[in-house]
């Protein structure tokens, strides 16, 4: 039974400090731009894409 309860007291604690990240992170205004991410990934992958590209282009001439 007493593990039970520590469980129990555990899972409030963790979901306490969930709630008390999310209004933190909420306050701070972490959540204003978060398509703003995923952009920044998607452009990142293309740009890595052209510089290979460009590097096998330099490649083949100097071949």
């Amino acid at each position: 039974m007493t593990l039970t309860w520590i469980a129990i007291i555990a899972s409030l604690l963790m979901g306490a400090g969930a709630a008390f990240i999310f209004i933190f992170a909420a306050k701070k205004d972490y959540f204003r731009d978060i398509e703003d991410a995923k952009y920044q990934v998607f452009w990142s992958d293309i740009e890595e894409l052209v510089n290979e590209v460009e590097e096998e282009d330099i490649n083949e001439r100097q071949a």
